[in-house]
C-alpha cells in the first residue's frame, strides 16, 4: 500500500526534487553564489532524508483512514456503519459522510422492496386460496357426474389447473418455510400413494402404468413438504413419460440408514450436459423446449425445499432410456442440524 501511495503523490514528489534540481542548478550557474560541492551534497542528501521522513509520517497520517476502511471490506461485517473509523481530513469525513448516506438510503429501499413484496406474497396467498374454494366445488360436481363422458377430460383440465394453483401456493410458503415446518414420523409409500392417486387421471389419459417397489419404510421429514417433492417429480415423470409407458417407484434403505426413494420414468431422457442444471431457476433444457410445456420452476423449487429439510434430491439419465429421480433422507439423528 506504501508503493500506492507514493505513486499518488507523485505530482507533490516531482514537484519537491525538481524545486531541488532548480536550486541545484542555480547554485551551479550563478558565479555569484559560491557554494562547495561537499556543501551542496550534504544539503542535497539532508533535504532529501527530511522528505523521507515527511513522506512517511504523511504516509501513516493520511492512510489510516483508507487502511481501516480496507479491513471493513474484507471483513464483510453487516454492521460496518458502526465501526467506520474517525476522519482526521475533510476528504476522509466527505467519504465517511457519503457512505453512511448511501447505505442509509440502501436500507430505507430495500425496506420498502420488502414490505412490497410481503404485500405481493400475501395478496398472491390470499388470491390463491380464494381459487381453491371454486376448484373445490368444481371437483364435487365433477364426482357427482363421473358417467358423462366429457368429465373425463374436464377431470384432466382440472387436475392441471390444480397442481399449479398448488405449486403457487408453496411458492408463497417458501419464505415462511421455516415457521411451517414439522417433524414427524411417517411411512414413506403412504406418502407416495396419495400423490400417486391425487395423479391417477393423468395417468389414466395417457395410459400410463405405476409399479410400487419396496417395503414399509418410515422415515422422520415434514410430511407436506415431502409431498410436495415427491409431487414434482411424479409429475415430471407423468408429463414427459410416453403414452402406454411406466413409472417405477422404488423404495430402499442404505447401509448407512438413509432411506432412498427413486422416481424412474421411461420417458426421452436428458442431456448429460444438462443433467448438472436441471435443478437451476429458469431452467428447462431441450426435452422442455420439445413439450413446450415446463416452466423450469419444479425441480428447482422441489431442491429449494429439499436443501432446507435435510433431503438430498439427484437425478440419473441416459438417452433414450429414461430419467431416475432420487430422494435421500437424512436419517432421524441428523435432524439436530439448525435449518438452513
Amino acid at each position: 500500500m506504501f508503493w500506492v501511495y507514493l505513486r499518488d503523490m507523485k505530482s507533490w514528489m516531482l514537484f519537491y526534487l525538481g524545486s531541488i534540481a532548480i536550486v541545484d542548478l542555480i547554485v551551479w550557474l550563478d558565479d555569484g553564489i559560491k557554494v562547495a560541492l561537499p556543501a551542496v551534497l550534504y544539503f542535497n542528501v539532508l533535504l532529501l532524508v527530511f522528505f523521507g521522513g515527511f513522506v512517511c509520517w504523511r504516509y501513516y497520517a493520511e492512510m489510516r483512514f483508507t487502511k481501516e476502511l480496507i479491513v471493513l471490506v474484507d471483513a464483510e461485517s453487516d454492521d460496518w456503519q458502526a465501526t467506520l473509523p474517525e476522519a482526521n481530513f475533510l476528504r476522509d469525513q466527505a467519504i465517511k459522510e457519503l457512505l453512511l448516506q448511501t447505505s442509509s438510503r440502501f436500507t430505507a429501499e430495500m425496506t420498502e422492496l420488502q414490505k412490497l413484496d410481503m404485500r405481493e406474497a400475501d395478496y398472491m396467498a390470499a388470491w390463491v386460496h380464494e381459487v381453491k374454494t371454486p376448484l373445490t366445488a368444481m371437483k364435487l360436481v365433477m364426482d357427482e357426474h363421473r358417467s358423462h363422458p366429457a368429465i373425463r377430460k374436464l377431470d384432466l383440465e382440472w387436475l392441471r389447473l390444480h397442481l399449479l394453483i398448488d405449486q403457487q401456493l408453496s411458492i408463497s410458503r417458501l419464505p415462511s418455510l421455516e415457521s411451517d415446518y414439522v417433524l414427524e414420523k411417517t411411512a414413506l409409500p403412504l406418502l407416495v400413494s396419495t400423490e400417486v392417486r391425487a395423479l391417477s387421471s393423468w395417468c389414466l389419459e395417457k395410459n400410463i402404468a405405476v409399479e410400487v417397489e419396496g417395503s414399509d419404510l418410515e422415515i422422520v421429514a415434514d410430511v407436506k413438504w415431502c409431498r410436495f417433492i415427491i409431487r414434482q417429480f411424479l409429475t415430471n415423470a407423468v408429463k414427459y413419460s410416453p403414452v402406454g409407458g411406466t413409472i417405477t417407484i422404488s423404495m430402499d434403505r442404505t447401509p448407512t440408514g438413509h432411506v432412498v426413494l427413486r422416481v424412474t420414468d421411461e420417458g426421452p431422457g436428458i442431456q448429460p450436459h444438462e443433467l448438472p442444471r436441471i435443478f437451476d431457476k429458469g431452467f428447462t433444457g431441450g426435452t422442455g423446449r420439445i413439450h413446450n410445456a415446463a416452466t423450469g420452476l419444479g425441480l428447482y423449487l422441489a431442491e429449494t425445499v429439499a436443501s432446507k429439510i435435510g433431503i438430498e434430491l439427484a437425478a440419473q439419465s441416459e438417452i433414450g432410456h429414461g430419467t431416475t429421480m432420487i430422494m435421500t433422507f437424512s436419517v432421524e439423528n441428523e435432524f439436530n442440524r439448525p435449518l438452513k
